[in-house]
């Protein structure tokens, strides 16, 4: 296991959302950082999308992922956002 992987520890975090607010709330986690996974659930807890996060996948390369997840809003009145992240160690 890498020296980076030891030193952090994961979390998850759920956030419930209508529709409309799921891009900007999507938009919002990642401007946060430290994001490793989104994951999009319906209101019985299936699994829309999972989304995985890396350094590399910002600007340009990101565009695409929040279309689809626009479009998937524009389906669903309420979803649950699940967030994975990672926190170093003190």
């Amino acid at each position: 296991m890498s020296e980076e992987k030891k030193d952090q520890k994961t979390r998850t975090e759920e956030f419930k959302v209508n529709g409309g607010e799921i891009l900007n709330k999507i938009k919002e986690l990642i401007h946060e950082g430290n994001i490793r996974r989104i994951i999009l659930k319906d209101e019985a807890g299936r699994t829309f999308v999972e989304i995985p996060l890396t350094i590399g996948l910002v600007g340009a390369a990101f565009a695409p992922v929040l279309a689809a997840v626009g479009a998937l809003a524009a389906l669903v009145s309420k979803m649950t956002i699940v967030v994975e992240k990672t926190d170093p160690e003190k």
